[in-house]
């Protein structure tokens, strides 16, 4: 906009006002990696399992009250509104134009908003604000430690936690959250599930096989992957099957200038079962496929639809979706007992 110099945006400071974030100087919208790190952003230190509390899924995670959220994100908020410079970062879950769900970054750390912006898609300037539905991450770095205290989540020292709430499409990150990066794409998961499967995308706990032209979902425990790592588009679980193709949920390292790949030409489910029971290779009608699907067996246990994290969807619907995607685009499916000897998937 004509006079406005940089970290004024009229239209950014009314959009981030609707969120309840007033800027108090300036707002930083959509910098580079470079002009971020010139405003201080540094490489995070890894973190794992922080506590994940979660509004709307069908479990997994901990629970977190409606009064409870409410508390906490005008807490968040009003710490936000209190700081001096605010970062802020437009992005997408899924790379599919239809399919594929924007996700706004607010935050009072270039740090945190480095971070982020490495596991989402890139997506226009505009889009988020044009999107019916897009999600919002708070990630407020230097909030006090006692805030949980405040809300009744207890205290988590000066790691943080990470707080999602389906109804408000929101996510909350509380001071070093930010860095878990599993756990907070366990909580996007969690919360693009509903607005992709709105659009006509499948959210899955799958991931991408990629040889030469052939793309094959793979449905698998972390275990079985190892024998086809380098085949894989991402170790991430976590893709969308959508009428424009299969992508993974989050952008990653591997990835290249494929975004988006055509629709898959086998899914391949793989079992684990010692006892001999299950042969090597099976090839499944859609509706076995869908059954193995949403069993999920893994040598006497079973983790349906091979969904580890928090889930807003089903896991039946899911099936049954997924049974009507196999019939309608005609792919095969193989079921594979990785417990049965020494073999190899490639």
């Amino acid at each position: 906009m004509f006079g406005e110099s940089p970290g004024f945006s009229d239209g950014l400071n009314w959009a981030l006002a609707g969120k309840g974030v007033i800027v108090m100087e300036k707002a930083f919208q959509n910098l580079t990696s470079s002009e971020l790190q010139q405003k201080g952003a540094t490489i995070s230190e890894s973190l794992s399992g922080l506590p994940l509390h979660v509004r709307g899924n069908l479990g997994g995670a901990s629970a977190i009250s409606k009064a409870q959220y409410s508390r906490l994100l005008r807490l968040v908020t009003t710490h936000l509104s209190s700081v001096s410079n605010i970062f802020v970062h437009d992005g997408a879950i899924g790379s599919s134009p239809k399919s594929d769900v924007k996700v706004r970054v607010i935050s009072d750390s270039p740090s945190a908003v480095l971070t982020l912006s490495s596991i989402l898609w890139k997506t226009p300037s505009r889009a988020v604000s044009h999107d019916s539905c897009p999600l919002t991450v708070y990630a407020a770095t230097s909030i006090s430690e006692a805030v949980g205290d405040a809300v009744g989540l207890g205290s988590q020292g000066n790691t943080g936690y990470i707080a999602a709430d389906v109804e408000r499409s929101a996510l909350i990150l509380c001071g070093k959250a930010f860095a878990d990066i599993d756990g907070t794409k366990k909580a996007l998961a969690a919360l693009c599930g509903p607005v992709l499967y709105a659009r006509g995308g499948l959210p899955l706990s799958a991931r991408l096989l990629v040889s030469g032209d052939s793309v094959a979902l793979f449905f698998a425990s972390d275990n079985a992957i190892q024998s086809c790592a380098d085949l894989l588009v991402s170790a991430d679980v976590g893709v969308v099957l959508s009428p424009d193709g299969v992508a993974p949920l989050f952008q990653t390292n591997k990835l290249s200038d494929v975004n988006l790949y055509n629709m898959p030409s086998a899914v391949i489910i793989a079992t684990f079962d010692s006892s001999g029971t299950i042969p090597s290779v099976s090839k499944l009608s859609p509706g076995q496929a869908a059954y193995h699907f949403l069993a999920g067996y893994q040598n006497g246990e079973f983790v349906p639809a091979y969904a580890k994290g928090p889930s807003c969807i089903d896991a039946l619907d899911l099936a049954k979706a997924l049974l009507s995607k196999l019939k309608e685009y005609q792919i095969p499916t193989f079921l594979v007992n990785i417990g049965k000897g020494e073999m190899s998937l490639t």
